[in-house]
C-alpha cells in the first residue's frame, strides 16, 4: 500500500513538482496553500505524512506543524525550505518537524527523507 502523503506550499510550482517527484512510489491525498489550508486537510486526509513549506502566508508551515502535532502527536512532517534558512528550520525542529528537504528537489533527496521519517529501510 503506498504511503499517503499532504503537500503544502504557497507556490503552485513547487507543489506540482513535488507531485511528479512522489507520484511513482507515493499516493498524494491533498494540498494546501498555506498553514490554515494545511491543517483542515490534514484532519481530512490523514496522511501517512506532510511536506510542508516553511514560509507561507496567512499561517506559516512552522505555526502549522505545531498544531497539527498538537492534535496528532504522531504525525509526521518534513519540511521543505530553502538553503540558507538554517533559523527557520530550528524552529521548525523545535515545533516537531521530523525531518526537512531543501529547495530545489532533488527526487532521491525527497524519498529519502520520506523513509528515513517513516522508518523504512534501504
Amino acid at each position: 500500500m503506498a504511503t499517503t502523503v499532504l503537500v503544502v506550499d504557497d507556490s503552485a510550482f513547487m507543489r506540482n513538482l513535488l507531485k511528479q517527484l512522489l507520484e511513482d512510489e507515493h499516493e498524494v491525498v491533498g494540498e494546501a496553500e498555506n498553514g490554515v489550508e494545511a491543517v483542515e486537510m490534514y484532519r481530512e486526509h490523514d496522511p501517512d505524512i506532510v511536506t510542508m513549506d516553511v514560509v507561507m502566508p496567512i499561517r506559516d508551515g512552522i505555526e502549522a506543524t505545531t498544531e497539527i502535532k498538537s492534535g496528532d502527536p504522531d504525525a509526521s512532517v518534513i519540511m521543505c525550505t530553502s538553503v540558507g534558512q538554517e533559523e527557520k528550520m530550528r524552529e521548525a525542529v523545535e515545533a516537531g518537524a521530523d525531518g526537512y528537504i531543501t529547495k530545489p528537489f532533488q527526487k532521491p533527496n525527497v524519498l529519502q527523507a520520506i523513509d528515513d521519517v517513516l522508518g523504512v529501510e534501504a
